[in-house]
């Protein structure tokens, strides 16, 4: 019996609209991808420029060669490639925030032994992990117009349209990730969404060309994957802290948050987690951290003038340290707290005990906005929200010290937090440099570090000349026990501010390049 030759059935064609959407998806998940990896990161290594600068240009290098190869491509596609382009970058996709957990622990390391090496390394390698889905996303465009082009003269209309289409849909994985995606879902899971949208896509597209075979074997890989990954998703974002039990742990729109409770006190970690950015204990005592010493910031005064202080502002309110002190040292005050984060606010008033402060006003807003928005005067304004490598720079510049001033009673002061190592105060001495534009008398109290390489200092600004000795003058007055313990505490440790050196303006405040010279310098005479 003679066979006979069954020939294979030819693929079916993707028809424009399918084409069009494929062009769209590609932009929709280039610029997802972009602004959810900024989130994956920002709890590492905060908004700094260099992170940014990094992403951005990562991504542009990838869309760029991926456009190339596929132009390449699209001389002998016939549709083929469409399908597992979508299914392999989706893939790449959702592995991003696993594959780069490991990666972002060593900066974590890196950046508490003040190590610059491995945060850079740990960047450039998650910035690898991006090549394959981006570069594939990129060929999706050329491949799209190769597949809509029937004749030469069409190219260029047609062109149009795919690359309209898909920085059309760009705009919508701008703002849906921001607005919609990670608040809702978290990082995780939204490079899963991501991931999990491109795989789909091929598989759909497998069906049109009638490969159902292959369609069912990734919509497999796909279901696979979630299976394995549920674990990882619903485990706690960076793990269970070395010291104390882990009360609260949270991503928000801002930051990633832990409460830990160690041997009867709570700690706020922000972000990396290596820092305590408020301390809670109970009773009536102090912090035992740099926050008791803004109990000394309204004596820096002239001595006819000096009083306890009647008003506060909290730039940075965290978990609320500051006023806590001022409330149990100072009695009931009028009191506003100005914290970004709305979710840090909440845990604040949960764990931290602000409730019991029926004076403080706490608001969700940025420090700078809140100063230009309102008028209301303060006798100390106290501003907590620096800590490398998170700097907010415009923070720290000239043109805000003017508008803290602006806020100040006649007698009034600002202390600010700034972060130093035992022997390098550049951003201490930067930040004193500004100030001394601005206000008469600059001074500096310098927390005792003990056996730590890292702490901090109190950089005070008054409204009025002042000297040391009216200090002195003025703590030895008071009959406060706070006062009496923190200048017995801080005895030796109060000094003028050096000459400025270093100033930072709006135009110009390079905070980055600080912070990588506190953390070079450590590494290098700390190996």
């Amino acid at each position: 019996m003679k066979l006979k030759h069954v020939a294979e059935q030819e693929p079916r064609s993707l028809p424009p609209p399918v084409l069009f959407l494929s062009a769209a998806l590609g932009g929709f998940l280039s610029l997802a991808v972009e602004l959810s990896l900024s989130r994956l990161l920002r709890p590492w290594f905060g908004d700094m420029l260099f992170v940014w600068a990094g992403i951005i240009g990562f991504v542009l290098l990838y869309l760029a060669l991926g456009n190339l190869i596929g132009g390449r491509w699209s001389a002998v596609d016939d549709g083929r490639r469409l399908p597992p382009v979508f299914v392999v970058a989706g893939l790449g996709i959702l592995l991003i925030p696993f594959m780069s957990r490991p990666l972002l622990l060593l900066a974590q390391q890196g950046m508490s032994q003040y190590n610059v090496a491995l945060p850079v390394v740990a960047l450039a390698v998650i910035f690898v992990l991006l090549a394959v889905p981006l570069t594939l996303l990129g060929t999706i465009s050329p491949l799209v117009v190769r597949l809509l082009t029937d004749r030469t003269e069409e190219s260029g209309r047609v062109a149009g349209w795919v690359f309209g289409v898909g920085t059309g849909a760009s705009l919508v994985g701008a703002f849906l990730p921001v607005f919609v995606l990670l608040p809702t879902l978290g990082t995780r899971l939204t490079f899963a969404f991501l991931g999990a949208m491109a795989i789909a896509w091929g598989s759909i597209l497998w069906l049109i060309r009638g490969r159902a075979g292959s369609a069912g074997l990734a919509l497999l890989l796909l279901v696979l994957l979630g299976l394995a990954s549920r674990s990882t998703i619903a485990a706690p974002v960076k793990g269970v802290t070395a010291r104390g039990r882990i009360l609260y742990e949270a991503e928000s729109t801002y930051a990633f948050i832990q409460v830990v409770e160690w041997q009867g006190e709570r700690w706020l970690k922000i972000n990396e987690g290596e820092g305590i950015h408020s301390v809670w204990r109970p009773g009536p005592g102090l912090s035992e951290g740099i926050w008791d010493y803004f109990l000394l910031a309204p004596y820096f005064a002239p001595p006819s003038q000096a009083a306890p202080p009647r008003s506060l502002l909290v730039i940075g309110l965290a978990g609320g340290t500051v006023p806590t002190l001022y409330a149990r040292a100072f009695g009931p005050l009028p009191m506003v707290g100005v914290e970004l984060d709305p979710t840090i606010i909440d845990v604040a008033y949960r764990y931290f005990g602000l409730s019991d402060i029926p004076t403080l006003k706490a608001v969700a807003s940025d420090g700078r906005l809140y100063l230009r928005l309102n008028n209301d005067r303060f006798d100390v304004i106290a501003v907590d929200a620096y800590r490398p490598p998170y700097i907010p720079f415009h923070l720290t510049t000239v043109e805000f010290f003017q508008e803290v001033q602006r806020h100040l009673t006649p007698n009034g002061v600002v202390a600010v937090n700034a972060a130093r190592t035992r022997e390098d105060y550049a951003l201490v001495y930067a930040l004193s440099s500004t100030m001394q534009h601005v206000f008469p008398s600059v001074f500096i109290i310098d927390e005792p570090l003990g056996g730590a390489a890292w702490g901090n200092s109190l950089i005070v600004g008054t409204n009025r000349p002042v000297n040391v000795e009216a200090f002195w003058a003025n703590v030895q007055r008071t009959e406060n026990p706070y006062i009496q313990e923190m200048g017995r505490r801080a005895r030796g440790r109060v000094r003028v501010a050096p000459p400025p050196t270093t100033v930072l303006r709006d135009d110009r405040a390079p905070v980055e390049q600080i912070v990588h010279g506190i953390m070079l310098r450590y590494f290098t005479e700390h190996p």
